[in-house]
């Protein structure tokens, strides 16, 4: 499909429109005259350059227009599991008719104080059509801050797998989590669904602080956590775990406009107390907003570490516009309470076996909304947050939330561990950490890994933790006071042979491991997969943790997917728990 291009007479309208070629000074110098509040369509001109991946609509403009552009990313983003493009819409307050379909690396985003400030009558939705309905591979996109009406009486889809989100949506209507094949995800929360959740397919999922009519579906592993009307039906009958008020969470920031119609980001407040439901229900949630002016807006291709490095140590927090962002040096964050917010899933790559980013021990730090990518050359970590000690942060913690970390895939590339987190009281929301089981560089000798998530602070508590294919202990608890709600692992698929992968005279490695002496930890909804694809390869233990009255494991499933002949997870913990294997494919802990 051709776009039709802006013209002159829509002067308004132009901040949508990504400018290239002859006509940019023309038209940047058009767009600096104009003087139109937000509301009516144009950016002020003081407004940063978001660059051209950035896509802001308003409701002035034409339906069609706005179509068709996200029709053409879509195009480009459909099948683009390992591409560089990235982007993210930002729909300013008011209501459009738009079908809003999310591809790779997309984000859909709405500029209001609340959900339902921005409309999109219509559908928001994802499915897996490049892949005939299989969303198993369906990753790497996100709506936030947004309503949908859907003008049918259809659900409105959202079949997703991991590193994916779905985050303050309200929808009036049903929702669908897969769209006919099998689908492997995933994230809600702080979102209201006026009808029915239909997970269908969905092998797990973790829903946290949501609002429905109705959830229906079971597969091996949901998990529930300060959600209104959960399902009722008790584990072991079915795979549901439900805990029914969330202990302490700091909700992501989300780009809002503020009184003077510029952009802002919005930073909830800490909600400390046990909580259900949504944040939102009362209006605008407590918190405060920092104007777009006090963060250094990065573009990948432009700025370096150490442009980037020079603001936050001016004192700006650091919007990372879509793109991928290629550092001969680590990201540093030392101010508390810095904010690190990233849009398009946007992607930071170690060149030089460095880290990514580094986090002083400090309060109040959140890093949200980007994927760091291993680079050829081995890193000792993508991120470390904190530094080991014992710095009291209860009352303001860091806030990791929707953070990813690959591992090869889209390139060849290695690192010992993916995340070091050593700052007490850290909360984790929506975290995926993948060592490729496919894609560029996906080999045994090739994409190296030991750890995905290496856990030293105490009292941090995650909600959706997913691990997999790491070729030593997946996730490696070494605090105290651990919480985890809803954890997801995959085995790795290539080990070439059980020598490979062994240690102490024990076969495989636990995908869990909470470290010997740590006395006191939790965890709630843990589903650990296997699929032997090699030589006749055996896990001795899903988990692995120290005995005591202080360690709290509950609803734990073990299941062996396929495999080679003589291929199991032989115990679900600690040599207790029957084996997983090609006569037995799934079994479950009884409390």
């Amino acid at each position: 499909m051709t776009m039709p291009g802006p013209r002159a007479s829509d002067a308004p309208r132009l901040a949508a429109w990504p400018v290239t070629g002859r006509l940019a000074a023309g038209v940047v110098s058009l767009i600096a005259l104009l003087t139109l509040p937000l509301t009516a369509g144009a950016q002020p001109p003081t407004a940063p350059d978001l660059g051209p991946n950035v896509l802001v609509f308003d409701p002035s403009m034409p339906a069609a227009a706005i179509q068709a552009k996200l029709d053409a990313v879509f195009r480009e983003q459909e099948s683009s599991q390992f591409g560089e493009g990235r982007y993210a819409y930002l729909f300013r307050p008011g209501t459009y008719d738009l079908d809003v379909n999310l591809g790779f690396y997309t984000q859909a985003i709405g500029l209001g104080a609340k959900p339902d400030d921005v409309v999109i009558r219509g559908s928001v939705h994802s499915e897996a059509d490049w892949m005939k309905g299989n969303a198993t591979c369906t990753f790497w996109r996100g709506a936030e801050n947004l309503s949908v009406l859907p003008t049918t009486p259809a659900p409105i889809h959202f079949a997703v797998s991991q590193g994916t989100s779905f985050r303050r949506v309200h929808v009036r209507g049903d929702v669908d989590l897969w769209d006919g094949g099998w689908s492997s995800g995933g994230f809600l929360a702080d979102s209201r669904v006026d009808g029915r959740v239909n997970s269908g397919s969905q092998q797990q999922w973790l829903s946290r602080n949501a609002e429905w009519a109705r959830w229906s579906g079971a597969n091996w592993n949901m998990v529930f956590v300060g959600v209104t009307n959960p399902p009722s039906e008790p584990w072991p009958r079915k795979p549901y775990t439900v805990i029914a008020e969330t202990p302490r969470i700091r909700e992501k920031p989300f780009l809002v406009t503020d009184e003077r119609g510029l952009l802002a980001v919005r930073v909830p407040s800490l909600r400390a107390s046990p909580s259900k439901g949504v944040s939102w229900s009362g209006g605008e949630d407590r918190g405060t907003t920092v104007s777009l002016d006090r963060f250094h807006v990065a573009r990948a291709g432009k700025d370096t570490a150490a442009t980037i490095n020079s603001a936050l140590g001016a004192g700006k927090h650091l919007l990372l516009t879509p793109g991928v962002y290629h550092l001969d040096e680590a990201i540093r964050v030392s101010r508390p309470g810095t904010v690190v917010l990233g849009l398009g899933i946007a992607t930071l790559v170690p060149d030089r076996g460095t880290l990514a980013m580094v986090v002083d021990d400090v309060d109040g730090v959140t890093l949200c909304g980007f994927m760091v990518d291993a680079g050829k050359a081995t890193s000792p970590a993508l991120l470390r947050v904190g530094t080991p000690g014992k710095k009291d942060h209860a009352g303001d913690p860091t806030l990791l939330a929707d953070v990813y970390c690959r591992v090869g895939g889209a390139t060849v590339g290695s690192a010992d561990a993916c995340i070091l987190m050593d700052s007490d009281d850290v909360i984790g929301d929506n975290l995926w950490i993948w060592r490729a089981d496919h894609g560029a560089g996906a080999k045994w000798d090739v994409n190296r890994a030991k750890n995905g998530l290496i856990v030293g602070g105490d009292r941090v508590t995650i909600y959706g933790l997913f691990v997999e294919h790491f070729q030593e202990y997946q996730t490696l608890w070494k605090g105290e006071d651990g919480r985890v709600f809803f954890y997801q692992c995959e085995l790795p698929y290539d080990a070439p042979t059980q020598d490979a992968w062994r240690h102490d005279g024990v076969n495989g490695f636990a995908a869990y491991k909470v470290a010997d002496g740590v006395a006191r930890h939790e965890a709630h909804g843990l589903g650990v997969y296997g699929v032997f694809l090699h030589s006749p390869t055996k896990c001795e233990n899903a988990l692995e943790t120290p005995e005591g009255p202080g360690i709290r494991i509950h609803h734990v499933i073990s299941v062996w997917i396929t495999g080679r002949p003589g291929t199991e997870t032989t115990h679900i913990r600690n040599g207790k728990g029957p084996a997983v294997n090609a006569s037995r494919r799934t079994a479950l802990t009884e409390d």
